[in-house]
């Protein structure tokens, strides 16, 4: 299946009438600037549809996406550092897992973005964790996978698949657009 129509439809921070009408829901996490908004960009092929920023933790609510007028793509702020107040981050923390761990919400997938080259964080770990305690569907998107030096790439790749176990790891590059049919294909699985 492929992404024939994708379009915003609003930002949200908390429970919305949108996320009841049956639709499934693919969530997009990962820590600040891991490319969650490019990963978007680039698996619906429009450059612009979600805002993307060097400014770690541009943002700040849920963005909401029809995708082929069948699914949602949820982009998600990002957690760890971001360029906001400690309150800020506190918010933003609170969204990200009612969001996922507390509402009744269910999502169908979990992208759960990592940067390849410098692997799993702490807070990833916590993060993958905490949906693993819930029963999440997970893909890992190893994003950035273009920065790693060929003679370090199986070496990466393989840390994060012990890391993760036997979640399915689809190496991935938004700025190269490398990985995009895999992640395509195991997002509408």
């Amino acid at each position: 299946m492929n992404i024939q129509s994708a379009k915003f439809l609003k930002s949200v921070v908390g429970p919305d009438v949108l996320f009841e009408d049956g639709r499934p829901q693919i969530a997009f996490i990962g820590r600040s600037n891991c490319g969650k908004s490019s990963t978007i960009n680039a698996l619906t092929k429009q450059g612009g549809l979600a805002k993307t920023s060097a400014f770690p933790g541009r943002t700040q609510q849920m963005n909401v996406f029809l995708v082929n007028q069948s699914l949602y793509f949820v982009d998600l702020p990002g957690y760890g550092f971001t360029k906001t107040s400690a309150e800020g981050r506190e918010k933003l923390q609170q969204l990200i897992h009612w969001y996922l761990l507390n509402s009744r919400y269910e999502q169908k997938k979990v992208v759960l973005i990592v940067d390849a080259n410098v692997g799993l964080t702490r807070e990833d770990s916590q993060m993958l964790y905490s949906l693993e305690e819930k029963g999440k569907d997970i893909i890992i998107a190893a994003n950035k996978i273009d920065k790693i030096k060929k003679s370090e790439y199986v070496k990466k790749l393989q840390k994060i698949q012990d890391e993760v176990g036997e979640h399915e790891i689809v190496p991935y590059s938004a700025e190269k657009n490398i990985g995009v049919k895999e992640l395509v294909n195991a997002i509408l699985a």
